[in-house]
């Protein structure tokens, strides 16, 4: 894909697009995912990339037209929002069979879903399998699925605790 005046290797979140024009990425270090070269690379996380900009299936003949091929690092803006992520509070049962109690997003930064999460699993800390009788209660960091924009609450707008005691009020009632 180009970003700037330099091809980029990047793949695909699977399941995360937005229509025809929109779809989420990953930059990767031209050797691949594991290369070590930069933080930079690992750090930028997924972000939303016009399918335009993507030229095609990575081919190795492109690593000599890379950031990492001239020895720099990616620029601080790459020119693509950030992908959004997730929260995912489900109710299981022993043979992973449940239901998800909550849906939380879209968060545009991974450390506000991470403080989320972390509030939620303390919350729930000694009470996974007594919040909902036959149940246990979790809490999933995930990628935000745009195309079920609807079925998510806003984590900006409420308090994240009070949308779970909502959520599980509802299902003891």
């Amino acid at each position: 894909m180009r970003v700037g005046a330099f091809i980029e290797r990047a793949h695909t979140r699977p399941g995360d697009d937005h229509g025809t024009d929109l779809i989420a990425i990953a930059l990767q270090h031209s050797g691949g995912p594991y290369t070590p070269y930069s933080s930079r690379y690992s750090r930028i996380g997924w972000l939303r990339c016009e399918t335009a900009k993507i030229l095609g299936l990575w081919n190795p003949a492109y690593a000599p037209l890379t950031r990492a091929a001239a020895g720099r690092d990616l620029p601080d803006d790459v020119g693509m929002d950030p992908a959004h992520y997730a929260l995912y509070i489900e109710a299981r049962q022993l043979d992973n069979r449940g239901y998800t109690l909550l849906r939380l997003g879209p968060y545009a930064q991974t450390r506000h879903a991470q403080q989320d999460h972390d509030r939620l699993t303390a919350a729930l800390d000694g009470r996974e399998t007594t919040i909902v009788p036959g149940y246990r209660v979790s809490t999933r960091y995930a990628p935000f699925d745009v195309s079920d924009h609807q079925l998510f609450a806003d984590p900006y707008e409420a308090d994240v605790l009070a949308l779970l005691g909502e959520a599980v009020a509802g299902v003891s009632a």
